[in-house]
């Protein structure tokens, strides 16, 4: 019963906008705003709403091996979805906010369908003429961003992962770039590397 519960309030804000006239209502999330290498993602998503798949929640609460499956079966049930990334070097160029603005609106530019209203974790103004609703932890609290933030994860970690093929003295494929104590120590001992975001290294030159 709690988890019946627990589904139906991730789609309280769906309901709000279906009630509100809006018929196709996509989610949308970043993964990626925090690690000093990599780039940052962004999915948007449309998932129908007649047929729930249990278990979508923000992606760093749930497991690995669970948001693998869970991704398949969204990128089955979605109406449309779209993955977006911006580089390391834009990232430097223009700051990690504007760089993850900028991937939202190439995120929603890739949907094969317009929405009437994205719904997005937090960020509210984008250089789009699709409305935007801001939730606040919308990833826990929206079934549509939840989604989302499970399909860009899942991305950006399996793209985390092949870098560490190429620069495997980094551990990318453990920290997906995140700054723990053994990337941090691989970055004193050997410097950054191609796919560092150099913006987010000032510590090293202290």
């Amino acid at each position: 019963m709690a988890k019946e519960k627990q589904e139906i309030d991730k789609l309280k804000f769906e309901k709000q906008e279906l009630a509100a006239g809006k018929k196709l209502i996509a989610g949308m999330d970043e993964v990626g705003r925090g690690p000093l290498a990599g780039p940052v993602c962004v999915c948007a998503v449309i998932m129908p709403l007649d047929d729930i798949i249990e278990g979508i929640d923000d992606s760093k609460k749930i497991s690995e091996k669970k948001r693998m499956l869970l991704a398949e079966q969204i990128k089955e049930k979605a109406i449309a979805y779209s993955i977006s990334m911006i580089d390391e070097q834009t990232i430097d160029k223009i700051n990690i906010l504007e760089a993850t603005k900028l991937c939202m609106v190439k995120a929603l530019d890739g949907l094969k369908i317009k929405p009437d209203i994205v719904l997005v974790d937090a960020i509210t103004k984008l250089a789009t003429n699709i409305p935007v609703r801001g939730i606040v932890k919308g990833d826990s609290l929206s079934y549509n961003i939840g989604a989302a933030s499970i399909l860009a994860k899942v991305t950006r970690d399996e793209y985390m992962k092949n870098l560490s093929k190429e620069y495997p003295e980094y551990g990318f494929e453990k920290h997906k770039g995140y700054g723990t104590k053994e990337h941090i120590e691989a970055l004193k001992k050997i410097g950054p590397c191609i796919y560092h975001r150099l913006s987010f290294l000032k510590f090293l030159e202290k």
